[in-house]
């Protein structure tokens, strides 16, 4: 590990055209943030808004149409494949991980420099209300962060206990909608915003 923030997306966006000959964007998402130090931190935004998409270019599985994405200071899109997880690692739904086509030989690439993922990216995770399983969830997620990680924990809130989870692990948010994002430092402020409280409707405190 060096001095370099955890996570870097410096002037990152995702650029998806309406077909060959139509070069009109058809979608457009444009990141432009930096996480210095261990957290856990929220991820909120309608459907269709970019919330994957994001996670795949933090975890190297989609290459960003401009920018770069950084993880304790290596180019992501530098990393060889069979080691881009060692840097972060994209866990959809019930803890798949993602992956992603190669196109590029592995010797033209650069060693991960990491051992364990940095970042650790949960994509719509599924919370069992029985057996003790979501304190056990919030626990490994506390685990990380104390072992100098960064946890993102994405969401799509459809009842109360959500929100709950959300206000109780997560330290920061990020709101992602009409192809931007936008980052709150703590729970009270998210559910103050117009957007989000549109957004979350009936849910929203």
């Amino acid at each position: 590990m060096n001095d370099a923030p955890l996570l870097a997306l410096d002037g990152v966006s995702k650029i998806y055209r309406r077909g060959l000959f139509d070069r009109t964007p058809a979608f457009r998402l444009d990141v432009d943030c930096r996480f210095e130090a261990p957290g856990i931190i929220g991820i909120m935004g309608p459907n269709g808004a970019g919330k994957t998409t994001l996670f795949e270019m933090i975890a190297g599985s989609n290459v960003p149409t401009e920018g770069r994405v950084m993880v304790a200071g290596r180019d992501m899109q530098r990393v060889r494949y069979s080691e881009r997880d060692r840097l972060a690692i994209h866990y959809h739904q019930s803890y798949q991980v993602r992956r992603f086509s190669r196109t590029k030989p592995a010797f033209l690439m650069e060693p991960a420099g990491s051992a364990y993922p940095v970042v650790h990216l949960f994509d719509e995770p599924q919370f069992n209300t029985q057996d003790g399983y979501i304190g056990f969830m919030l626990d490994f997620f506390r685990r990380l962060r104390a072992e100098r990680r960064l946890v993102f924990i994405c969401l799509h809130p459809t009842a109360p206990l959500h929100l709950e989870l959300l206000r109780e692990i997560c330290e920061r948010f990020v709101f992602v909608s009409d192809g931007r994002t936008t980052e709150f430092a703590n729970f009270a402020n998210v559910v103050a915003d117009p957007e989000v409280r549109q957004y979350l409707g009936m849910l929203a405190p």
